[in-house]
């Protein structure tokens, strides 16, 4: 997570190119139905060219995706403050746990300044609704990232028996903003959450680490029950994230140890459940960079991450 917009050109559309018409529209039905049909059984939504493809959404989720408006314009056809469903858990040590799984930012909202800069109440002071995020020196998008990495972890914990619940899953133009992701596991009455980012640092800033909420008590922030909680569900996570990635804590923030503690986000401040962050490396720097990329490595921090949530929840 950054605080600093990605460097990359907007994705233009593409062009469709007309070609001749040689062959018959009855000959065509079949062959675009046959097409479709494929393209529906392979179609992944994250770069997994070099590992395990991320689970696809499920048609649920599909069902509520942004839909094009009359002026042109992206809206959520789905409540803007309800969770994303994950599909059905299955039954396992976790049956019966919630967990909410929040990726980072939004691939869209450098789409919608005016609506990601306007300022929400975060308890302690008021804040950006959203920002874009960071981005790779090649342009790979922190949002991107995040939702990858989210889609991953998804069936690791519905394996296990978990209820799985999405702040976003590509189904909204923008957003959600933070006070809208706090809400969101709230409501959900959420056992863990979680919530995914990279950071955007200077290079030569290397590592991971876990955002812990402060003992924030002003406005409407209320921290205090949910410090103890977190630290745990922080800690664990820490500790198979460096077992699963090897990939070493922060070299910056946390004086070695990968976890921080922060009352300024929120995300944290507003939640009422035991919630983290984690910044699962520096885009900015080349080395970490070259993991985040990698679908293979993504693979290896969604494990990471799920062992540390599973690990917290079955106490």
């Amino acid at each position: 997570m950054s605080y600093v917009g990605p460097d990359f050109d907007p994705p233009q559309p593409r062009r469709s190119r007309r070609r001749p018409l040689t062959i018959t529209v009855a000959a065509l039905v079949p062959v675009a139905l046959v097409g479709w049909l494929v393209y529906e059984a392979v179609a992944d939504t994250g770069d997994s060219s070099d590992g395990a493809a991320p689970a696809t959404a499920t048609s649920a989720s599909r069902s509520a995706t942004a839909s094009p408006t009359a002026d042109g314009k992206r809206s959520a056809s789905s409540s803007p403050t309800a969770p994303t469903a994950g599909g059905p858990a299955a039954s396992g040590p976790l049956k019966g746990k919630v967990v909410l799984i929040d990726p980072g930012h939004n691939p869209g909202n450098f789409r919608h300044p005016s609506d990601i800069n306007r300022k929400v109440n975060i308890g302690t002071n008021r804040k950006e609704c959203d920002t874009t995020g960071a981005a790779t020196n090649s342009g790979y998008p922190e949002a991107q990232f995040t939702l990858d990495v989210a889609r991953r972890l998804r069936p690791l914990l519905q394996q296990q028996g978990a209820t799985v619940k999405f702040t976003q899953d590509g189904d909204r133009a923008w957003g959600p903003c933070v006070n809208e992701r706090a809400r969101m596991g709230n409501e959900a009455h959420a056992d863990a959450a979680i919530s995914i980012h990279a950071d955007g640092a200077a290079a030569g800033d290397r590592g991971f680490h876990v955002i812990l909420p402060a003992s924030v008590h002003e406005g409407a922030a209320d921290t205090r029950p949910i410090v103890a909680p977190s630290r745990d569900l922080g800690e664990r996570i820490a500790g198979s994230f460096v077992r699963v990635t090897k990939s070493a804590p922060s070299n910056y923030l946390g004086n070695g140890t990968g976890v921080v503690v922060r009352g300024d986000l929120g995300g944290l401040n507003l939640s009422t459940v035991p919630k983290v962050f984690i910044e699962c490396g520096n885009m900015r720097d080349s080395k970490d960079a070259a993991l985040l990329t990698s679908g293979a490595w993504r693979q290896k921090a969604a494990q990471g991450i799920s062992e540390g949530i599973v690990s917290f929840l079955h106490g």
